[in-house]
C-alpha cells in the first residue's frame, strides 16, 4: 500500500492473492508464506482480526486485508530492509501457489491470537 508509513509497511492481501477468497483468509495465508519461506514475522490485518459472523453463520469480512510488516526505528539495517524486500518479491513470484487456511478452532474473542488453522479444502 502506498505510501508507506513511518513504523511499518502493508501488504494488501486481496491485491497479492487475488485467487483466495476472504472466507479463506488471504492476509493470514500471506503471512504464513512470508515465515515458511522466510522466516519474516507479520501480522495479520484482515478478515481473521476483523471478521464477524453474521446471523447464517457466514464470515462478514473485514473492509481491508492487510499483513503488516513492522520497522522499529534503529533496529534494522539497509541489509535487513533488503532481504525482506527479497523475501516478498519471491513469494510474489509464486503466489499462485498459496492456498487459502481455513478455521480448525477459534475462541469467541479475539481469535486471531490463538486460532489454529490448516489449508482450506480447493
Amino acid at each position: 500500500m502506498l505510501p508507506a508509513g513511518g513504523h511499518a509497511v502493508y501488504l494488501d492481501a486481496r491485491e497479492f492473492l487475488p485467487h483466495i477468497p476472504a472466507n479463506q483468509y488471504p492476509g493470514q495465508a500471506l503471512l504464513c508464506s512470508l515465515y515458511v519461506h522466510g522466516g519474516i514475522r507479520s501480522v495479520e490485518i484482515g478478515s481473521l482480526m476483523f471478521g464477524k459472523y453474521g446471523p447464517d453463520g457466514l464470515l462478514i469480512p473485514a473492509n481491508l486485508e492487510l499483513v503488516r510488516l513492522a520497522i522499529p526505528r534503529r533496529v534494522y539495517t539497509q541489509s535487513h530492509i533488503d532481504y525482506v524486500s527479497e523475501v516478498i518479491i519471491e513469494v510474489f513470484g509464486k503466489r499462485n501457489e498459496i492456498q487459502g487456511l481455513r478455521i480448525l478452532e477459534e475462541a469467541p474473542v479475539l481469535r486471531h491470537f490463538t486460532a489454529k488453522l490448516c489449508e482450506a479444502d480447493k
